[in-house]
């Protein structure tokens, strides 16, 4: 048995221990396990998959544009020097995993999960679809919004090498290479029970690493696409994060269910209204078609809200710091080691 795999099964006896002394149940704990460690045997050095007969060429540059990508991140940007996304796994699935979130009917506040080790997240994520909506059956039956989310990547946090997958290999380069920033970033700074700063975090590395990435290629055409696609997403956020405030409003007046429900339908016509008139002028752009596309509720929000709400902040931050990002990570640590509500408040300052 290789070393690499030694490796895998001593921190997946750790884990294992460590979460059975957890309050999830353990069916989720071992749901949890497998996946991963299907995921870890599945991979393969992508210098030996680049190599073997039976790989498409077109599957070959895209590896060995990701190991560019890799090289990118720890060079220029200063994230983890390690092993993630120096492997590659297929996996013979659309997403890795599936996320479940939910909250209740009358508040923006997600519903949260504990484990040991990463802290408390708002949700709860599977490897087979059907469990998720198995355990997503069970909220709605206790009148809580739900929202499933497909997930084509995550990050270990370091725990294991985290590979690259066939879920994420028909994005864009620009995409690839945000991927890549986003879940090292993780590696780098993670606050255990906070979502929404470790995503916000992740988030803006993953933006100004893209920005750099591409600069570093000097394609002036690429980088003008790549800044208006991300002034139109920016747009969206920003629209679907004040419906958001809105619907919070509507819940802080605490009136009767019946009215509120009422009143709740009449945002969210709104919201689809507004946005399919902020994106009509906006040819070829559908990145948030398949989101709008679907139910719109709370649980949904809340998932938006956790990857982008202290997004301006922490760009800010950046800003200040003139785009240095050895400042900027050390600042970003230094918050991350302060209570929550004071690394809010702090954020919060930079607006």
């Amino acid at each position: 048995m290789t070393g690499y795999l030694m490796r895998c099964i001593g921190l997946m006896m750790i884990a294992s221990a460590a979460m059975i002394l957890g309050c999830t149940p353990v069916g989720y704990y071992a749901q949890s396990i497998h996946g991963q460690w299907d995921i870890l045997v599945r991979s393969q050095p992508i210098t030996d998959v680049i190599r073997q007969p039976e790989t498409t060429d077109a599957v070959k540059r895209r590896l060995a544009q990701v190991l560019e990508i890799r090289r990118f991140a720890s060079d220029a940007l200063s994230l983890p020097d390690n092993d993630s996304y120096t492997r590659y796994a297929d996996l013979g699935r659309r997403y890795a995993v599936w996320n479940v979130f939910a909250a209740p009917e009358f508040s923006l506040t997600p519903e949260q999960w504990c484990f040991p080790i990463i802290g408390c997240v708002v949700y709860r994520g599977y490897f087979k679809l059907e469990d998720a909506q198995r355990f997503a059956a069970r909220l709605e039956g206790q009148g809580k919004d739900v929202f499933i989310g497909g997930v084509p990547a995550y990050s270990t946090l370091g725990w294991f090498t985290d590979p690259m997958l066939n879920t994420v290999m028909h994005y864009s380069d620009e995409d690839l290479a945000g991927l890549v920033f986003h879940e090292l970033a993780h590696q780098m700074i993670y606050v255990k029970d906070d979502s929404v700063f470790n995503e916000s975090f992740a988030t803006t590395v993953e933006l100004e690493g893209v920005r750099r990435w591409i600069q570093a290629g000097s394609d002036a055409s690429r980088i003008n696409a790549y800044r208006e696609r991300k002034d139109r997403d920016r747009k969206v956020i920003a629209l679907i994060l004040k419906y958001k405030e809105r619907l919070s409003q509507l819940y802080a007046t605490d009136r009767e269910a019946a009215w509120m429900r009422t009143q709740k339908r009449a945002l969210i016509v709104k919201l689809r209204e507004q946005f399919r008139a902020l994106v009509a002028t906006w040819e070829g752009y559908d990145r948030f078609a398949q989101w709008f596309s679907g139910p719109i509720n709370n649980a949904k929000l809340a998932a938006v809200v956790a990857y982008h709400d202290l997004v301006p902040a922490f760009q800010a931050l950046l800003t200040r710091h003139r785009g240095d990002l050895g400042k900027f990570f050390a600042e970003a640590k230094q918050l991350a080691s302060l209570s929550k509500d004071a690394r809010n408040a702090r954020l919060r300052a930079e607006l």
